[in-house]
């Protein structure tokens, strides 16, 4: 019985190491601050991962609402149209228009 719930503990840090992976998974760098990056396949390790660039009003395009049905995302798993997304898009633009900056958004 001990090894079932050793087993079960195992699973649960497992999927919330994978589920915080993927929140990390969209990337954005100041050198490039026009784009992010986000993965096109499952990441599996940040040492291996593949991302593809895409405009930054791209990054939570529909602002957390339901995506439309004929809608193909860009990233794995719609992570670009994740809550998460969606606040980091404002960290983004916060940090590249600060409040009282004359490109406040």
């Amino acid at each position: 019985m001990n090894k079932l719930w050793l087993c079960l503990l195992a699973a649960l840090v497992g999927l919330a190491a994978a589920g915080d992976m993927m929140r990390k998974s969209i990337v954005f760098d100041k050198a490039t601050p026009d784009v992010f990056y986000c993965p096109i396949d499952k990441p599996t390790s940040f040492e291996k991962m593949f991302v593809r660039s895409r405009p930054l009003k791209k990054l939570c395009e529909f602002d957390g609402e339901g995506l439309p049905e004929d809608y193909k995302s860009d990233c794995y798993n719609d992570v670009d149209e994740s809550e998460y997304a969606c606040k980091e898009k404002k960290r983004i633009l916060l940090r590249l228009n600060p409040p009282g900056s004359e490109n406040a958004f």
